[in-house]
Protein backbone atom coordinates (compact mmCIF):
# COMPACT_ATOMS: atom_id res chain seq x y z
CA UNK A 1 0.00 0.00 0.00
CA UNK A 2 1.27 3.80 -0.67
CA UNK A 3 -0.13 7.11 0.62
CA UNK A 4 -1.70 9.39 -1.93
CA UNK A 5 -2.50 12.51 -1.16
CA UNK A 6 -3.05 11.50 3.04
CA UNK A 7 -5.12 8.39 1.99
CA UNK A 8 -3.80 4.64 1.58
CA UNK A 9 -4.30 3.70 -2.13
CA UNK A 10 -3.81 0.28 -3.89
CA UNK A 11 -0.75 -0.40 -5.57
CA UNK A 12 -0.27 0.62 -8.66
CA UNK A 13 2.72 -1.24 -11.03
CA UNK A 14 4.38 1.30 -13.31
CA UNK A 15 3.60 0.51 -16.86
CA UNK A 16 6.44 -0.11 -19.11
CA UNK A 17 5.85 1.33 -22.08
CA UNK A 18 8.20 -0.55 -25.47
CA UNK A 19 10.72 1.70 -26.40
CA UNK A 20 10.15 3.45 -30.73
CA UNK A 21 12.02 2.32 -33.11
CA UNK A 22 13.71 4.82 -35.44
CA UNK A 23 12.05 5.37 -38.65
CA UNK A 24 15.29 4.87 -40.18
CA UNK A 25 15.90 3.37 -43.64
CA UNK A 26 15.26 0.29 -43.55
CA UNK A 27 11.78 0.42 -41.99
CA UNK A 28 10.78 3.54 -44.09
CA UNK A 29 12.05 1.43 -47.24
CA UNK A 30 9.74 -1.66 -45.78
CA UNK A 31 6.75 0.65 -45.29
CA UNK A 32 6.33 2.17 -48.60
CA UNK A 33 7.09 -1.04 -50.30
CA UNK A 34 4.27 -2.46 -48.05
CA UNK A 35 1.98 0.88 -49.22
CA UNK A 36 2.94 -0.04 -52.89
CA UNK A 37 1.97 -3.70 -52.49
CA UNK A 38 -1.18 -2.50 -51.02
CA UNK A 39 -2.47 0.23 -53.57
CA UNK A 40 -1.85 -2.23 -56.47
CA UNK A 41 -4.30 -4.57 -55.72
CA UNK A 42 -6.82 -1.41 -53.78
CA UNK A 43 -6.66 0.55 -56.89
CA UNK A 44 -8.00 -2.70 -58.98
CA UNK A 45 -10.74 -3.24 -56.55
CA UNK A 46 -13.40 -2.03 -59.03
CA UNK A 47 -12.64 -3.91 -61.62
CA UNK A 48 -12.50 -7.01 -59.63
CA UNK A 49 -15.76 -5.87 -58.27
CA UNK A 50 -17.65 -5.59 -61.61
CA UNK A 51 -16.83 -9.20 -62.21
CA UNK A 52 -17.01 -10.69 -58.80
CA UNK A 53 -17.86 -9.01 -55.68
CA UNK A 54 -16.72 -12.04 -53.47
CA UNK A 55 -12.79 -11.61 -54.57
CA UNK A 56 -13.47 -8.22 -54.70
CA UNK A 57 -14.55 -7.75 -51.10
CA UNK A 58 -11.09 -10.13 -50.69
CA UNK A 59 -9.01 -8.01 -52.02
CA UNK A 60 -9.76 -4.96 -50.44
CA UNK A 61 -10.05 -6.52 -46.93
CA UNK A 62 -6.14 -7.32 -47.40
CA UNK A 63 -5.34 -4.24 -49.35
CA UNK A 64 -6.92 -2.40 -46.25
CA UNK A 65 -5.40 -4.79 -43.27
CA UNK A 66 -1.98 -3.72 -44.90
CA UNK A 67 -2.66 0.23 -45.47
CA UNK A 68 -3.42 0.31 -41.46
CA UNK A 69 -0.65 -1.50 -40.56
CA UNK A 70 1.57 0.77 -42.85
CA UNK A 71 0.39 4.30 -41.47
CA UNK A 72 0.09 2.51 -37.67
CA UNK A 73 4.23 1.21 -38.37
CA UNK A 74 5.27 4.64 -39.31
CA UNK A 75 3.00 6.87 -36.80
CA UNK A 76 4.05 4.59 -34.08
CA UNK A 77 7.43 2.55 -34.77
CA UNK A 78 7.56 -0.42 -32.28
CA UNK A 79 8.54 -3.71 -32.83
CA UNK A 80 4.55 -4.50 -32.49
CA UNK A 81 3.84 -2.31 -35.11
CA UNK A 82 6.56 -3.78 -36.85
CA UNK A 83 5.53 -7.20 -36.89
CA UNK A 84 1.86 -6.64 -37.72
CA UNK A 85 3.48 -4.82 -40.58
CA UNK A 86 5.15 -8.62 -41.05
CA UNK A 87 1.34 -10.07 -40.71
CA UNK A 88 0.01 -7.75 -43.48
CA UNK A 89 2.77 -8.16 -46.15
CA UNK A 90 2.50 -11.88 -45.68
CA UNK A 91 -0.87 -12.16 -45.88
CA UNK A 92 -0.73 -9.92 -48.86
CA UNK A 93 1.72 -12.08 -49.78
CA UNK A 94 -0.08 -15.16 -49.37
CA UNK A 95 -3.21 -14.32 -51.33
CA UNK A 96 -0.93 -13.72 -54.50
CA UNK A 97 0.36 -17.31 -54.10
CA UNK A 98 -2.62 -18.66 -53.73
CA UNK A 99 -4.41 -17.04 -56.48
CA UNK A 100 -1.53 -17.03 -59.20
CA UNK A 101 1.12 -19.75 -58.63
CA UNK A 102 -1.53 -22.07 -57.21
CA UNK A 103 -4.07 -21.22 -59.10
CA UNK A 104 -6.75 -22.40 -55.87
CA UNK A 105 -9.08 -18.91 -56.85
CA UNK A 106 -11.78 -20.37 -59.16
CA UNK A 107 -13.85 -18.82 -61.73
CA UNK A 108 -11.56 -16.43 -62.73
CA UNK A 109 -8.21 -14.89 -62.42
CA UNK A 110 -8.49 -12.26 -59.66
CA UNK A 111 -5.59 -10.12 -60.86
CA UNK A 112 -6.58 -9.78 -64.57
CA UNK A 113 -7.69 -6.66 -63.97
CA UNK A 114 -4.82 -5.15 -62.66
CA UNK A 115 -2.71 -6.49 -65.37
CA UNK A 116 -4.36 -4.69 -68.41
CA UNK A 117 -1.46 -2.44 -69.10
CA UNK A 118 1.47 -4.41 -67.51
CA UNK A 119 1.38 -8.01 -68.05
CA UNK A 120 3.47 -8.94 -65.16
CA UNK A 121 2.17 -5.74 -62.60
CA UNK A 122 0.59 -8.59 -59.69
CA UNK A 123 4.46 -10.05 -60.03
CA UNK A 124 5.49 -6.30 -59.28
CA UNK A 125 2.79 -6.14 -55.87
CA UNK A 126 4.26 -9.93 -55.13
CA UNK A 127 7.84 -8.17 -55.36
CA UNK A 128 7.15 -5.54 -53.00
CA UNK A 129 5.65 -7.60 -50.38
CA UNK A 130 8.56 -9.51 -50.44
CA UNK A 131 10.79 -6.62 -49.23
CA UNK A 132 8.13 -5.25 -47.07
CA UNK A 133 8.11 -8.54 -45.46
CA UNK A 134 11.96 -9.10 -44.80
CA UNK A 135 12.38 -5.54 -43.49
CA UNK A 136 9.58 -5.90 -41.40
CA UNK A 137 10.80 -8.87 -39.85
CA UNK A 138 14.20 -7.88 -39.44
CA UNK A 139 12.87 -4.33 -37.82
CA UNK A 140 10.79 -6.07 -35.59
CA UNK A 141 13.67 -8.18 -34.20
CA UNK A 142 16.34 -5.42 -33.87
CA UNK A 143 16.39 -4.07 -30.35
CA UNK A 144 15.82 -0.20 -29.99
CA UNK A 145 18.92 1.53 -30.22
CA UNK A 146 17.73 5.76 -29.55
CA UNK A 147 21.07 7.31 -30.05
CA UNK A 148 22.94 5.94 -33.08
CA UNK A 149 26.32 7.58 -34.04
CA UNK A 150 26.00 9.94 -36.41
CA UNK A 151 28.01 7.94 -39.08
CA UNK A 152 25.82 5.00 -38.53
CA UNK A 153 22.58 6.56 -39.98
CA UNK A 154 24.98 8.14 -42.61
CA UNK A 155 26.08 4.55 -44.34
CA UNK A 156 22.76 3.31 -43.46
CA UNK A 157 20.68 5.94 -45.52
CA UNK A 158 23.59 6.05 -48.25
CA UNK A 159 23.45 1.99 -48.65
CA UNK A 160 19.37 1.91 -48.53
CA UNK A 161 18.52 5.25 -50.38
CA UNK A 162 18.79 3.05 -53.88
CA UNK A 163 16.56 0.55 -52.75
CA UNK A 164 14.16 3.12 -51.33
CA UNK A 165 14.10 5.03 -55.02
CA UNK A 166 13.54 1.85 -56.60
CA UNK A 167 10.94 0.62 -54.24
CA UNK A 168 9.44 4.03 -54.64
CA UNK A 169 9.09 4.13 -58.36
CA UNK A 170 8.05 0.49 -58.70
CA UNK A 171 5.26 1.06 -56.31
CA UNK A 172 3.79 4.08 -58.11
CA UNK A 173 4.92 2.70 -61.93
CA UNK A 174 2.65 -0.66 -60.48
CA UNK A 175 -0.24 1.43 -59.05
CA UNK A 176 -0.81 3.78 -62.22
CA UNK A 177 -0.67 1.01 -64.60
CA UNK A 178 -3.60 -1.33 -62.26
CA UNK A 179 -5.47 2.23 -62.13
CA UNK A 180 -5.68 2.33 -65.89
CA UNK A 181 -8.66 0.97 -65.68
CA UNK A 182 -10.07 2.92 -63.20
CA UNK A 183 -10.46 6.50 -65.96
CA UNK A 184 -12.19 3.51 -68.97
CA UNK A 185 -16.01 3.68 -69.38
CA UNK A 186 -17.24 0.00 -68.23
CA UNK A 187 -17.63 -1.79 -71.51
CA UNK A 188 -21.48 -2.21 -72.48
CA UNK A 189 -22.31 -5.55 -73.88
CA UNK A 190 -25.80 -4.13 -75.62
CA UNK A 191 -23.75 -3.14 -78.14
CA UNK A 192 -24.53 0.40 -77.44
CA UNK A 193 -21.80 3.66 -77.25
CA UNK A 194 -18.50 3.61 -77.75
CA UNK A 195 -16.71 0.62 -75.50
CA UNK A 196 -18.49 -2.45 -75.79
CA UNK A 197 -17.51 -6.27 -74.58
CA UNK A 198 -16.03 -8.34 -77.22
CA UNK A 199 -15.54 -11.75 -75.48
CA UNK A 200 -14.97 -12.96 -71.96
CA UNK A 201 -12.65 -15.66 -71.36
CA UNK A 202 -12.03 -17.42 -68.30
CA UNK A 203 -14.74 -14.63 -67.15
CA UNK A 204 -12.84 -11.74 -67.43
CA UNK A 205 -14.49 -8.98 -69.53
CA UNK A 206 -12.27 -7.58 -72.36
CA UNK A 207 -12.91 -4.14 -73.96
CA UNK A 208 -13.26 -2.48 -77.08
CA UNK A 209 -13.64 0.77 -78.26
CA UNK A 210 -15.56 1.58 -81.86
CA UNK A 211 -14.71 4.83 -83.71
CA UNK A 212 -17.71 5.25 -85.82
CA UNK A 213 -17.73 7.31 -89.42
CA UNK A 214 -21.22 9.03 -90.20
CA UNK A 215 -24.21 7.33 -91.15
CA UNK A 216 -23.90 6.36 -94.62
CA UNK A 217 -26.77 4.26 -95.00
CA UNK A 218 -24.75 1.09 -95.75
CA UNK A 219 -22.71 -1.32 -93.80
CA UNK A 220 -19.19 -0.08 -93.21
CA UNK A 221 -16.03 -1.97 -93.40
CA UNK A 222 -13.87 -2.12 -90.08
CA UNK A 223 -10.41 -1.80 -88.82
CA UNK A 224 -9.61 -4.19 -86.35
CA UNK A 225 -6.47 -2.80 -84.24
CA UNK A 226 -3.69 -4.60 -82.35
CA UNK A 227 -1.87 -2.63 -80.03
CA UNK A 228 2.12 -3.47 -79.91
CA UNK A 229 3.79 -3.65 -76.65
CA UNK A 230 5.96 -7.59 -76.66
CA UNK A 231 2.67 -9.53 -75.69
CA UNK A 232 3.77 -7.92 -72.33
CA UNK A 233 2.21 -3.73 -72.14
CA UNK A 234 0.10 -2.08 -73.46
CA UNK A 235 -3.91 -1.58 -74.28
CA UNK A 236 -6.43 -0.50 -76.75
CA UNK A 237 -6.30 3.43 -75.66
CA UNK A 238 -4.31 6.00 -77.99
CA UNK A 239 -3.09 8.02 -75.12
CA UNK A 240 -2.07 7.19 -71.53
CA UNK A 241 0.62 4.67 -69.52
CA UNK A 242 -0.55 1.76 -72.17
CA UNK A 243 0.51 4.03 -75.50
CA UNK A 244 3.14 5.37 -73.69
CA UNK A 245 4.86 2.21 -72.92
CA UNK A 246 4.48 0.74 -76.22
CA UNK A 247 5.55 4.21 -78.36
CA UNK A 248 2.16 4.00 -80.47
CA UNK A 249 0.08 6.39 -81.88
CA UNK A 250 -2.40 5.55 -84.14
CA UNK A 251 -4.99 8.26 -83.68
CA UNK A 252 -3.82 9.42 -87.11
CA UNK A 253 -4.28 6.77 -89.08
CA UNK A 254 -7.50 6.01 -86.99
CA UNK A 255 -8.98 9.37 -88.09
CA UNK A 256 -8.16 8.72 -91.59
CA UNK A 257 -9.43 5.68 -91.86
CA UNK A 258 -12.87 7.19 -90.15
CA UNK A 259 -13.20 10.14 -92.81
CA UNK A 260 -12.88 6.87 -95.41
CA UNK A 261 -16.12 5.73 -93.91
CA UNK A 262 -13.90 2.81 -91.26
CA UNK A 263 -15.44 1.86 -88.09
CA UNK A 264 -11.91 1.53 -86.17
CA UNK A 265 -12.33 -1.08 -83.37
CA UNK A 266 -9.27 -1.08 -80.85
CA UNK A 267 -9.25 -3.68 -78.29
CA UNK A 268 -7.45 -4.87 -75.02
CA UNK A 269 -6.18 -8.45 -75.29
CA UNK A 270 -4.75 -10.57 -72.33
CA UNK A 271 -1.21 -9.57 -71.76
CA UNK A 272 1.40 -12.52 -70.73
CA UNK A 273 2.98 -13.67 -68.37
CA UNK A 274 -0.40 -13.28 -66.31
CA UNK A 275 -2.26 -15.01 -69.72
CA UNK A 276 0.43 -16.69 -71.80
CA UNK A 277 0.36 -17.19 -75.05
CA UNK A 278 -1.61 -18.01 -77.04
CA UNK A 279 -4.39 -16.17 -75.08
CA UNK A 280 -3.42 -12.80 -77.40
CA UNK A 281 -3.92 -14.43 -80.32
CA UNK A 282 -7.49 -15.93 -79.01
CA UNK A 283 -8.58 -12.89 -78.32
CA UNK A 284 -7.82 -11.20 -81.54
CA UNK A 285 -9.90 -14.15 -82.97
CA UNK A 286 -12.34 -13.82 -80.86
CA UNK A 287 -12.82 -9.76 -81.39
CA UNK A 288 -13.28 -11.03 -85.59
CA UNK A 289 -15.64 -14.06 -84.34
CA UNK A 290 -17.55 -10.55 -82.11
CA UNK A 291 -17.71 -8.61 -85.14
CA UNK A 292 -18.76 -10.89 -88.02
CA UNK A 293 -21.61 -11.92 -85.44
CA UNK A 294 -23.00 -9.03 -84.16
CA UNK A 295 -22.70 -7.08 -87.99
CA UNK A 296 -25.85 -5.97 -87.90
CA UNK A 297 -26.40 -4.27 -84.75
CA UNK A 298 -23.02 -2.21 -85.18
CA UNK A 299 -23.92 -1.40 -89.00
CA UNK A 300 -21.02 -3.27 -90.33
CA UNK A 301 -19.69 -5.20 -93.35
CA UNK A 302 -18.75 -8.69 -91.65
CA UNK A 303 -17.31 -9.70 -95.23
CA UNK A 304 -14.81 -6.66 -94.53
CA UNK A 305 -12.88 -6.50 -91.69
CA UNK A 306 -8.86 -6.00 -92.25
CA UNK A 307 -6.99 -6.57 -89.37
CA UNK A 308 -4.26 -3.48 -88.22
CA UNK A 309 -1.46 -3.59 -85.98
CA UNK A 310 2.01 -1.81 -84.78
CA UNK A 311 4.76 -3.97 -83.14
CA UNK A 312 3.73 -7.00 -81.85
CA UNK A 313 0.29 -6.29 -82.70
CA UNK A 314 1.13 -5.89 -86.43
CA UNK A 315 2.64 -10.21 -85.73
CA UNK A 316 -1.06 -10.42 -84.19
CA UNK A 317 -2.39 -9.35 -87.46
CA UNK A 318 -0.22 -11.07 -89.84
CA UNK A 319 -1.31 -14.42 -87.37
CA UNK A 320 -4.36 -13.64 -88.10
CA UNK A 321 -3.83 -13.26 -92.13
CA UNK A 322 -1.89 -17.10 -92.20
CA UNK A 323 -2.56 -18.55 -89.04
CA UNK A 324 -6.54 -19.40 -90.37
CA UNK A 325 -9.12 -21.84 -88.55
CA UNK A 326 -10.59 -24.21 -90.06
CA UNK A 327 -14.33 -22.87 -90.13
CA UNK A 328 -12.76 -19.63 -91.21
CA UNK A 329 -14.66 -17.53 -88.64
CA UNK A 330 -12.07 -15.15 -87.92
CA UNK A 331 -10.26 -14.63 -91.34
CA UNK A 332 -9.29 -11.18 -92.68
CA UNK A 333 -9.76 -9.46 -95.51
CA UNK A 334 -7.01 -7.69 -95.57
CA UNK A 335 -3.69 -7.12 -93.18
CA UNK A 336 -1.39 -3.90 -92.21
CA UNK A 337 1.63 -4.82 -90.41
CA UNK A 338 3.86 -2.15 -89.56
CA UNK A 339 7.08 -2.48 -87.88
CA UNK A 340 5.87 -6.09 -86.90
CA UNK A 341 8.19 -8.64 -86.07
CA UNK A 342 7.48 -11.80 -88.30
CA UNK A 343 10.10 -13.90 -86.36
CA UNK A 344 11.91 -13.63 -82.97
CA UNK A 345 15.65 -14.11 -82.64
CA UNK A 346 15.68 -12.40 -79.61
CA UNK A 347 18.74 -10.43 -80.47
CA UNK A 348 17.24 -7.56 -79.02
CA UNK A 349 15.82 -6.86 -75.15
CA UNK A 350 12.42 -6.45 -76.38
CA UNK A 351 12.57 -9.41 -78.24
CA UNK A 352 14.44 -11.49 -75.51
CA UNK A 353 11.40 -10.10 -72.82
CA UNK A 354 8.86 -10.98 -75.17
CA UNK A 355 10.03 -14.33 -75.69
CA UNK A 356 11.02 -14.89 -71.92
CA UNK A 357 7.83 -13.57 -70.60
CA UNK A 358 5.16 -14.25 -73.01
CA UNK A 359 6.86 -17.45 -74.06
CA UNK A 360 5.75 -17.00 -77.45
CA UNK A 361 6.62 -19.86 -79.55
CA UNK A 362 5.01 -19.35 -83.19
CA UNK A 363 6.09 -16.47 -85.84
CA UNK A 364 3.71 -15.46 -89.00
CA UNK A 365 6.31 -17.98 -90.87
CA UNK A 366 5.43 -20.71 -89.29
CA UNK A 367 2.08 -21.22 -91.26
CA UNK A 368 1.81 -21.37 -94.87
CA UNK A 369 1.23 -18.60 -97.24
CA UNK A 370 -1.44 -19.76 -99.45
CA UNK A 371 -4.70 -18.21 -99.64
CA UNK A 372 -3.77 -15.09 -97.08
CA UNK A 373 -5.08 -12.02 -98.23
CA UNK A 374 -3.22 -8.78 -99.21
CA UNK A 375 -0.86 -7.81 -96.79
CA UNK A 376 0.77 -4.18 -96.15
CA UNK A 377 4.44 -4.98 -94.88
CA UNK A 378 6.22 -1.43 -93.48
CA UNK A 379 8.93 -0.79 -91.63
CA UNK A 380 8.97 -3.99 -90.87
CA UNK A 381 11.02 -6.24 -87.65
CA UNK A 382 12.96 -9.20 -88.07
CA UNK A 383 11.81 -11.62 -90.41
CA UNK A 384 9.63 -9.18 -92.03
CA UNK A 385 11.40 -9.41 -95.43
CA UNK A 386 11.43 -12.96 -95.89
CA UNK A 387 7.75 -12.86 -95.03
CA UNK A 388 6.92 -10.77 -97.45
CA UNK A 389 9.34 -12.71 -100.14
CA UNK A 390 7.20 -15.89 -98.86
CA UNK A 391 3.72 -14.01 -99.63
CA UNK A 392 4.42 -12.84 -103.05
CA UNK A 393 6.04 -16.40 -104.18
CA UNK A 394 2.52 -17.58 -102.59
CA UNK A 395 0.65 -14.93 -105.17
CA UNK A 396 -0.08 -12.96 -102.12
CA UNK A 397 -0.36 -9.20 -102.87
CA UNK A 398 2.09 -7.36 -100.90
CA UNK A 399 2.01 -3.47 -100.28
CA UNK A 400 5.01 -1.75 -99.06
CA UNK A 401 3.51 1.55 -98.63
CA UNK A 402 3.00 2.93 -94.86
CA UNK A 403 -0.15 4.59 -95.93
CA UNK A 404 -2.31 2.24 -93.77
CA UNK A 405 -5.10 4.28 -94.58
CA UNK A 406 -4.91 4.24 -98.13
CA UNK A 407 -3.99 0.30 -97.99
CA UNK A 408 -7.15 -0.65 -96.68
CA UNK A 409 -9.42 1.67 -98.42
CA UNK A 410 -8.37 0.07 -101.50
CA UNK A 411 -7.98 -3.39 -100.47
CA UNK A 412 -11.24 -3.50 -98.50
CA UNK A 413 -13.39 -0.70 -99.14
Amino acid sequence: MKVVDGQRGAYRPAVTVPPPLRRGPLLVTAAFAALGAALIPAVAVPGIWRIWQLYAMLFGAVAAFELVAVFAVLGWPTRKTARSGAVAAAAGLGLWVVSRPLGLLARFDPWQPADTVVGFTDYVAAGLQVVALFGFLVVARRRAHPRPSAPRRVFAWIVLFPVLLLVLATGAAGTVAAADGLASPRPSTLLEGGTVEYCRPDGVPLAMDLARPRASGRPAPVALYLHGGGFVFGNRKPTGPGALLTGSRPGPVRDALVARGFVVASIDYRLAPAAPWPSALTDARCAVRFLKANAAALGIDPARIAAWGTGTGGTLASLLGVAREADDASTVRAVAAVGAPAKFTGTSLPERAAVFLARFPASPLSYPAAGAPPFLIADGGPGSAEFADRLRTAGVPVTATPDVAAFLAETVS
